[in-house]
């Protein structure tokens, strides 16, 4: 079987995606059928002796979406994102001045006699049927999309909004015509203001959802980005240059000094060390000799070496990651949302009860004014206005209150997920830690002083970009002890760095190069074995041959972690702790952080995976991370939080990012999330009361016992109040404490 790929508009949600599969799937020649919502792309398997793909074409149009084959003619394509960012432009253009003018009435403003509803009612009229037109043929495809789900069995938002703001609109047009004819008191019953304003409020959050959906494709790219497009490689006994993607298995590549890895190797010539951050989220740069693994992507820091290739093209670390960030987006489970359950149900009963009451009424009358006006009344006291409203307010005001608390939340499902959480899983570096190595314990040994130790480590580290021997300088500026600058220095990888000064020399690295230089470190064994069982990083000073003593460096836990973390134990959440770091450091951190749970020694690709684990057990599952190899975890978990410090590409692929850089916010997104999810369901409860009690009013129910007949204009107060009490109560969440 062939696979090839089509890119897909108009697709808003998971059930768009669902529906674009079956519809591709029921095509012959067609064995299978994926979606991926993040890329927007539709991926078959087909048989070349059957499939045809006109016809393909074809059936996603009729489901009603636009499948585009030509690649030339897809990247040529408008961007989805500015097709609704000009489509809410052409919106405001005519919705901002229609509730001018009717507010302003409303206010008692008075306005020119020509359009004045008093003396001119029908110019009044018709300017605001001349001002809502062209918004209501803007969202044209709310119609067409709504119009399609509804005669398959399937209505959804767009079936909603179509529904209510074509009653709004109609109802208007039909108050025109009264007015037309002569009566005026119509005039204060138009409405065509609720469907101007439903479509661009219904559009504005379309525009916001296709930026972030956007976003996650730059995660994407940034990703790529990190595999350099060219390496040199050995052949025929010389050096040549070639694109990274034509490096062959276990061909031996060249990789200078600041230059990134192209492919993943092992070291075979040379010593060096390799700064593996953007992959394994570690600050510390890693030491690479001679059979040390390497990855792609990663920075050669200060020695030249060579690899032999051991995984190329879509085999490396890096590609993998790609495709299991692709892979997470597209297969993320679609979130049921309760307005969409309900319309299944509601929107087609309501079509049907206004089409039986008319009818009936016709029947047993013969009045065709009173048939209209019953029909009308049931559309419009059932008009669904307030129900495409309850969600999206409720989000849109959640959203802004999570803002100001510098919490970026980046869509509804994300909030409407958060709250189901039973596990969150933490990063540790630059996540429950800083991500910035600091002195922690400076041990002098001998004759020496700790100021004496800081001061020649300080010297002997001045020219390092290091790292550990940042964290070094920096310690030493904070304690004000002045250090020389060193006349000579030799970084020495694997070991440390030699450096002399006055006439002194100094070593400062590990224990092997004090070994290698055979100086005498017994006396710091001892507290350099306990600082290591710590997980801290040891560096032995040594000066013309003599051990001054060690300075251990480590990485911190953040300020706030640990009541963040019981604060989230309280909420009766399993608090856990993922990393690539060694078990033993691992296990000190979680232990100063109060976390019971730790997974270390994760690979880069593997931490998706044991998100995937975790979720496979039933639970939701939260993600907290800040480094690019978190990037697949925070798209593979229900919801994926990112640390505001972190890098670009984990802030892109999560669905909620914190400014601040504080856990304790991890905790006002669940607060939050509890909060507008509360208030989406008494929205809905307020969406429907003045339905439920006017429907059987609305369908002549008292007036078939001789009570009054339901007014269209009091039917469409109603709707308008159930609109006006659901955003009242969403603007309530400005206010809730977090």
């Amino acid at each position: 079987m062939t696979e090839k790929s089509f890119a897909i508009e108009g697709m808003n949600c998971a059930s768009c995606a669902a529906h674009v599969e079956k519809a591709a799937a029921k095509v012959e020649g067609i064995t299978f059928a994926s979606v991926n919502l993040a890329t927007e792309r539709l991926t078959v398997s087909y048989d070349e002796r059957k499939a045809d793909f006109t016809r393909l074409l074809e059936a996603v149009d009729k489901a009603g979406y636009k499948a585009i084959d030509d690649e030339k003619e897809r990247l040529a394509a408008r961007p989805e994102t500015d097709r609704l960012k000009k489509r809410l432009l052409w919106s405001l253009l005519f919705t901002v001045p229609l509730l001018i003018l009717t507010m302003s009435v409303m206010a008692g403003a008075r306005l020119p006699v020509f359009i004045s509803p008093e003396t001119s009612p029908l110019n009044f009229a018709l300017l605001q049927l001349l001002l809502t037109t062209p918004v209501v043929i803007t969202g044209r495809n709310f119609y067409i999309t709504g119009t399609k789900t509804l005669l398959r069995g399937n209505p959804g938002m767009d079936t909603l909004v179509a529904m209510g703001t074509a009653a709004a609109y109609l109802y208007g047009i039909y108050a025109t015509v009264r007015v037309a004819g002569g009566d005026s008191h119509y005039v204060h019953n138009l409405y065509y203001e609720s469907a101007a304003t439903i479509i661009t409020l219904i559009t504005t959050g379309r525009y916001l959802e296709a930026r972030s959906k956007s976003k996650a494709g730059n995660a994407i790219r940034t990703l790529l980005n990190l595999a350099p497009p060219l390496a040199t490689v050995l052949r025929d006994g010389k050096e040549k240059t070639v694109p990274a993607s034509k490096v062959k298995v276990d061909e031996l590549v060249i990789v200078r000094p600041g230059e990134r890895f192209p492919v993943d190797g092992i070291v075979t010539e040379g010593i060096t060390s390799a700064d593996e951050s953007m992959l394994t989220g570690e600050s510390t740069p890693v030491e690479k000799d001679e059979g040390a693994e390497v990855t792609g992507g990663s920075i050669n820091l200060n020695g030249s070496v060579v690899c032999r290739a051991t995984r190329v093209g879509s085999a490396t670390t890096l590609a993998r990651i790609v495709k299991l960030m692709e892979e997470a987006q597209g297969s993320k489970a679609p979130i049921a949302r309760l307005a969409d359950k309900i319309s299944g149900i509601f929107v087609p009963v309501v079509m049907a009860l206004a089409m039986l009451a008319g009818t009936a009424w016709l029947i047993g009358t013969g009045d065709f004014k009173l048939a209209f006006t019953v029909l009308i009344s049931v559309l419009i006291i059932a008009c669904p206005c307030a129900l495409g409203l309850a969600t999206p307010v409720a989000v849109m005001v959640g959203t802004g209150r999570g803002a100001q608390q510098g919490i970026l939340i980046k869509g509804g499902e994300a909030l409407e997920t958060a709250r189901k959480a039973k596990v969150i899983v933490l990063d540790k570096t630059g996540t429950v830690t800083t991500g910035i190595p600091v002195v922690t314990n400076i041990v002098p040994v001998g004759d020496a002083s700790k100021d004496q130790l800081l001061s020649t480590a300080a010297t002997a580290e001045g020219r390092s970009e290091h790292p550990v021997a940042r964290a070094v300088v920096n310690h030493a500026a904070e304690q004000n002890i002045s250090f020389p600058s060193p006349d000579r220095f030799t970084a020495l990888p694997g070991y440390g760095v030699e450096a002399a000064v006055n006439g002194t020399h100094i070593l400062a690295g590990n224990r092997r190069l004090m070994t290698e230089r055979k100086v005498d470190a017994t006396d710091a064994d001892i507290a350099a074995g306990r600082l290591s069982e710590e997980g801290k990083t040891v560096m032995y000073i040594a000066a013309n041959g003599i051990c001054l003593g060690i300075i251990a460096v480590a990485d911190t836990i953040r300020p706030g972690s640990a009541g963040a973390i019981h604060a989230m134990k309280e909420m009766g959440i399993e608090v856990m702790m993922i990393t690539g770091d060694n078990p033993q450091t691992a296990r000190h951190i979680a232990i100063q952080a109060g976390i019971d749970t730790v997974i270390a020694g994760v690979l880069p690709g593997d931490k998706a995976e044991e998100i995937r684990n975790l979720r496979s057990s039933g639970r939701t599952v939260i993600m907290v991370g800040d480094g690019i190899n978190d990037a697949p975890a925070l798209a593979t978990a229900d919801v994926g939080i990112a640390i505001g410090s972190g890098t670009d590409v984990a802030i892109e692929a999560a669905d909620v990012v914190l400014i601040k850089n504080d856990l304790h916010d991890v905790v006002r997104t669940l607060r939050l999330s509890n909060s507008t999810i509360r208030n989406i369901k008494q929205n809905l409860f307020w969406a429907f009361f003045y339905n439920i009690l006017g429907i059987p009013v609305a369908m002549g129910l008292l007036h078939l016992f001789g009570g009054p007949l339901l007014n269209p204009m009091i039917a469409a107060a109603a709707m308008s109040l159930s609109s006006v009490s659901v955003v009242w109560n969403a603007l309530r969440l400005r206010n809730v404490k977090l």
